[in-house]
């Protein structure tokens, strides 16, 4: 059980919540919901003691898994021993044990060696590494990596690393932030069993609807400076919160129409004979006062990619025969397939299976070593990397404005305001450089850069990365109604769902094709 009494926090002027008072019970597992700068991690830093609360106190249990992101912290340490390092009271009584048999045996160093067995009992230390090993083999890591140094092994494996950490020793209290990070479909899906199965409190905060629908049975969402907490997933806590906020401003409405009846009565009979009508009619205006509705701080940006003024050809790219190799390992071999007009064209598979390599081969960042890449006729790509640096650098000091206008030859300054202002920037966050730009913003910038232009053609490397659940869903939509031919890879399957009528799936035994939704092909998959 975790416990919040009285949380306030203030970030300077802002205030992100107030007066909290909330417990995340055991057996409960809560998805922590608000749109980006919200203050979803600036609580769980507080929940952890990472961070300091301006008031109030928080309680925890004795052992708490959290998902740390310091990761060059543990570089030069074994992998497995990162893992049983998530069991603070077992690792440090290793370290201990190991130590005193250094030392010169004594009576003295006998019994506490025998006290530091009882305390390797009770923490199940002799079964650690076998259940690291368990969480390793789940998390999809080779056997190869276990012994090797953390900083010497892939980056996306090193978070999943960092995840067994946090799930390490069956902790009563779990959190974690965005846990599905660097993770693959097949490694998601294992992470929602294990986390079902955890009979602990959980925290969790995720911009993958799906998986917060799946894994949550409770919501606690931070909004009008408070965090307010809802029964069910994701979807049923957007059904519920809507409905709260129309009831309140229905009864607000009717109370203010029956307020200007009443003002209306008072204004003609006030200085006449029927003064206690008056009187009485005044104090039901102050009884029917509107219920005081806080602004609520989720904003949706608008997200449309417009019709292309220009159509492409009925085939968009014929590929024949590529293959592409870094440093040895071919990561791409022999592959061949056309895409056509219109195709709405998911890539799937894990990690290190060559979805980003072909995403820049298509969009012509990166050579291919063999074979051929023809593209259609009157081909206009717009492209999203999953590295933002390859299109916004950051050490530049170019204002969000400036950047956009430059994205389209002689487009005017009314057009550019248009599409800053549907993704969120309004007013003077026109003049913001782009070097103070955090990743869900920058995100947002460069969906308004594909926006601006009409590009016939798109080709997104994990969009969705930074942007808060409300953004996702607006660009699901938005390429649900996209008139072009787009070719995208995301682990999030609510927006494969909306997204993509046509899977590629990179497997092991090859690339695989299937016509229909992500669902339908993982249906037939098993």
């Amino acid at each position: 059980m975790i416990t919040l009494n009285s949380i306030t926090k203030k970030m300077g002027s802002r205030l992100l919540f107030e007066d909290v008072t909330v417990t995340f019970n055991e057996g409960c597992r809560y998805g922590l919901t608000g749109p980006n700068g919200s203050g979803k991690s600036t609580l769980l830093k507080i929940i952890v003691g990472i961070e300091e609360s301006t008031s109030g106190s928080v309680r925890l249990p004795s052992k708490v898994g959290f998902l740390k992101q310091n990761i060059e912290d543990f570089a030069g340490q074994m992998v497995i021993d990162v893992v049983i390092m998530g069991n603070k009271r077992l690792w440090e009584t290793f370290a201990e044990r190991d130590r005193l048999y250094e030392e010169e045996m004594t009576d003295e160093v006998g019994i506490r060696l025998g006290e530091l067995e009882e305390i390797i009992g009770d923490e199940d230390g002799y079964s650690a590494e076998s259940n690291a090993e368990i969480l390793l083999a789940g998390m999809g890591i080779p056997d190869d990596y276990w012994l090797e140094e953390l900083g010497t092994i892939p980056t996306d494996i090193q978070f999943r690393v960092m995840l067994c950490q946090a799930l390490f020793g069956n902790p009563p209290a779990l959190i974690l932030d965005e846990p599905t990070n660097h993770l693959d479909l097949e490694s998601i899906s294992w992470l929602e069993r294990f986390l079902n199965d955890y009979s602990g409190s959980l925290i969790v905060v995720s911009h993958d609807r799906y998986f917060l629908n799946t894994v949550t049975n409770h919501i606690a969402d931070i909004d009008y400076e408070t965090i307010i907490v809802y029964p069910g997933n994701y979807d049923k806590m957007v059904i519920a919160k809507t409905a709260v906020r129309e009831r309140v401003e229905s009864e607000n409405k009717a109370k203010e129409k029956k307020v200007a009846q009443l003002r209306e009565f008072v204004a003609r009979f006030g200085a006449g004979t029927r003064a206690s009508q008056v009187q009485s009619r005044l104090r039901e205006i102050d009884r029917l006062q509107a219920t005081d509705l806080k602004k609520s701080n989720i904003q949706r940006p608008y997200i449309r990619f417009y019709p292309p003024e220009k159509a492409s050809g009925q085939l968009v790219f014929r590929v024949e025969g590529i293959s592409k190799a870094y440093d040895g390992p071919t990561v791409i071999e022999d592959l061949s397939l056309d895409i056509t007009r219109g195709e709405k064209i998911a890539l799937i598979g894990n990690n290190g299976r060559g979805k980003t390599t072909l995403l820049k081969m298509l969009a012509g960042v990166l050579t291919q070593d063999s074979g051929i890449i023809e593209k259609g006729h009157q081909i206009e790509i717009g492209y999203f990397p999953q590295n933002h640096a390859e299109l916004i650098d950051k050490s530049s000091k170019m204002t969000i404005f400036d950047w956009l206008k430059s994205c389209r030859a002689g487009i005017y300054d009314q057009d550019v305001r248009s599409i800053l202002g549907k993704m969120l920037f309004a007013g003077d966050d026109a003049f913001k450089q782009i070097s103070h730009l955090s990743g869900g913003e920058t995100a947002r910038l460069i969906i308004g850069g594909l926006m601006l232009c009409n590009y016939n053609v798109l080709i997104l490397d994990e969009p969705n990365n930074h942007l808060d659940l409300e953004a996702v869903s607006a660009l699901g939509w938005a390429l649900q109604d996209y008139k072009g031919t787009v070719i995208f890879a995301s682990h999030d399957r609510d927006m494969i769902n909306h997204g993509a009528k046509k899977i590629i799936a990179l497997e092991e035994e090859g690339v695989q094709t299937f016509t229909g939704s992500l669902d339908d092909y993982l249906s037939s998959r098993s």
